[in-house]
């Protein structure tokens, strides 16, 4: 079987002139490198596509693979991670994690967690904030969280994005507003200790592998700055046991209602009363075998990269019937 990988590799934007900011949830060499490797250890033949560009160009030269192992992030608009998804769809080729209608819904934050409150799983109280004279009608409970709706690896996550007056609320809004062009997401927020949950399967066969508790440094929110420096500034734990029932099911309970396939990872905190809530679900999580939220939580269970990966590519076989 032949496999080709689809993927975001910073440096080739680097080299055409865009910033770090733009190219934060990027991978580097080694993340393509590990994932090439694993598969060929799985007896595949593999070819190294690249980014939507390389794709689009691989196809025009009549180019065809039976599975392509798709981690491509993409790079503009809020259907960014739905643009390689939504092209293979159209050459009826097939490929591991999820398609382009759950690419597109997850990464919208808002609507990710109207799906998930509607299936029952808990959510944090909030609203969307497309103007700034939409914050006449907020209701909320100070303290809130103020993000961007649309944004992954906790960009513009700072400091400043917890807010206890409407003052800084409306500061925070508005530079959100203006800096990512997009809609902000205000939410009452959550004071308790923080998870990440791994999933793999899809559907009934979906299960939760394991979770970690985030413990950041002097309560620092999860930016892309702290997720970049983890080992300066976070602590990795797994799930204690008292807890460890609760987030599983609440990441599954999520995972299935947005009906995401293969592998990914679903976060969540705990409100003031200790009752775990969602925050939102990757299912397009990190594969560096070391650096990367998913393969670090599966080895404090004791999966090992290669287990993990052997794990996502039986889910898409099954589920492509190949």
């Amino acid at each position: 079987m032949k496999i080709g990988l689809t993927y975001d590799l910073r440096s080739w934007y680097i080299d055409r002139g865009y910033s770090m900011e733009d190219t934060a949830e990027f991978d580097k060499q080694e993340t393509v490198d590990a994932l090439g490797d694993s598969l060929r250890k799985m007896g595949y033949e593999t070819e190294m596509i690249g980014n939507a560009f390389q794709l689009i160009e691989s196809l025009v030269n009549g180019k065809k693979w039976d599975l392509v192992f798709n981690i491509a992030e993409g790079l503009y608009g809020d259907g960014r991670e739905s643009v390689i998804p939504a092209i293979l769809d159209q050459y009826k080729i097939p490929y591991v994690f999820s398609g382009p209608v759950i690419m597109g819904l997850s990464l919208n934050k808002h609507l990710t967690k109207v799906i998930v409150g509607a299936a029952g799983v808990p959510v944090s109280p909030g609203f969307l904030v497309s103007k700034i004279e939409d914050l006449d009608n907020c209701k909320l409970e100070y303290p809130l969280f103020v993000k961007p709706v649309s944004e992954g690896t906790g960009k513009g996550i700072t400091e400043k994005s917890l807010v206890r007056s409407h003052t800084e609320l409306k500061k925070m809004v508005e530079w959100i507003l203006e800096r990512f062009n997009q809609p902000a997401l205000v939410e009452e927020y959550l004071p308790g200790r923080e998870f990440t949950v791994g999933i793999t399967g899809s559907g009934e066969e979906a299960v939760a592998i394991g979770g970690m508790e985030v413990i950041c440094a002097n309560n620092l929110p999860y930016s892309v700055e702290v997720k970049e420096n983890y080992e300066q500034y976070c602590q990795y734990k797994p799930l204690d046991k008292e807890i460890e029932g609760e987030c599983k099911k609440a990441a599954l309970d999520a995972w299935k209602a947005l009906s995401a396939v293969d592998a990914g990872r679903v976060d969540l905190k705990a409100n003031r009363n200790g009752r775990i809530c969602f925050i939102e679900a990757n299912p397009l999580a990190g594969l560096n075998p070391i650096h990367s939220d998913l393969p670090i939580l599966a080895r404090l269970y004791g999966i090992d990269y290669q287990t993990l990966m052997e794990s996502i590519m039986r889910s898409a076989i099954k589920r492509h019937n190949l």
